[in-house]
């Protein structure tokens, strides 16, 4: 057996030895100084005159007088004299006088900078990462800044996600209890993508960006256009709701044709509009109007007109827009009137049209 321990060459208190407590001392004077190893610096080579009990310093190359020929070796302080410790690969120390990390290579002290977090395969920041993650932080905030020039740099910063192919994905996903609710980026092909989702399963494309055009698309943005496809007849100075029955289009389903209603399925401000095709029943002159109408009671500020000059049959048209601030739930038609007689809306020309604007 050993009279020492292999990594810090501690002295083992031995059967039968007098004075154990010069062996179990000197033990404790090794760990002292070796231990969480704070040295005052790596680049004095000259002993200094009145060193402080316990002082520690790492031993550059050409190193003098009382520290001649101990290069690279911890010099310690103790009980007046110098105590030298030779360093095994690994061990690490606080440097004083820089403010820096030094770890011993087997050969040499280097300083622990960028070149030692090169290809690690994992990094935590306040937390561990988990399976397939290298990187993860925990903290309440964060902050990238520029290398100004003042500092060697250039001033600005850029942060680059890079995927193999089109159809592999880079970009960001936004998670509540780590649950995803919200992804941007070239996700499943070059085109960028926001997509929110309630479940983290299904999602919805709010807006996408095509990569050859630039030209950005809101899909989920609630809009319609819609049209009547039958003459609508319409009795003497009565409003009547004109029957809208045929949708162009129709994002969100917010058109119903049944009920000729636009239903705003959120809250905000939407553009509404309309035209009205005039379609003459017998040689009377009459007088065509028209109107939008927020929950079939209330005539939408700025959408009321009438055509008061001769009508032309099937070429005398009515236009109506204006915006409107709706809630959730709240519905819009179309309603219209002639005055002095009765005549037709027109099929195919009537149409009644909406989108959300903000």
């Amino acid at each position: 057996m050993s009279d020492s321990s292999n990594i810090l060459n501690l002295p083992f208190l031995l059967p039968s030895q007098a004075q154990k407590h010069v062996t179990h001392n000197e033990a404790l004077r090794v760990l002292d100084a070796l231990v969480q190893m704070s040295v005052v610096s790596t680049t004095l080579n000259t002993p200094p005159a009145e060193p402080e009990e316990g002082a520690c310093f790492i031993l550059p190359a050409g190193a003098l007088d009382a520290w001649a020929g101990q290069d690279s070796t911890i010099a310690v302080r103790d009980n007046g004299a110098w105590a030298f410790f030779a360093p095994k690969a690994g061990w690490r120390a606080f440097v004083k006088d820089t403010g820096g990390m030094v770890v011993f290579d087997g050969t040499d002290w280097v300083a622990m900078g960028v070149q030692d977090l090169q290809a690690v395969d994992a990094l935590g920041i306040g937390m561990e990462t988990g399976p397939g993650t290298s990187f993860a932080a925990m903290t309440n905030d964060a902050l990238w800044t520029a290398l100004a020039l003042a500092d060697g740099g250039n001033g600005s910063i850029v942060q680059r996600m890079n995927k193999e192919t089109a159809g592999s994905d880079a970009g960001l996903v936004l998670q509540t209890g780590y649950q995803t609710r919200a992804i941007f980026g070239l996700f499943g092909s070059d085109q960028t993508r926001l997509s929110v989702t309630p479940d983290g399963t299904n999602f919805t494309d709010a807006l996408t960006i095509d990569a050859a055009t630039g030209i950005a698309e809101l899909p989920a943005l609630p809009r319609f256009k819609a049209l009547t496809n039958y003459d609508n007849y319409a009795a003497a100075d009565t409003w009547v709701k004109i029957g809208i029955n045929s949708a162009d289009y129709n994002d969100q389903g917010a058109f119903n044709a049944a009920t000729s209603l636009f239903t705003a399925p959120v809250a905000g401000t939407y553009v509404v509009g309309a035209s009205l095709l005039f379609k003459v029943d017998h040689a009377n002159p009459v007088f065509m109007r028209g109107r939008l109408v927020k929950n079939g009671t209330d005539q939408i500020d700025g959408t009321f007109g009438e055509v008061s000059g001769p009508h032309v049959d099937q070429a005398t048209v009515l236009h109506l827009q204006t915006l409107v601030a709706l809630g959730a739930g709240e519905t819009v038609e179309l309603q219209g009137y002639f005055r002095g007689d009765y005549a037709y809306f027109a099929a195919d020309g009537t149409t009644f049209y909406g989108y959300k604007v903000g």
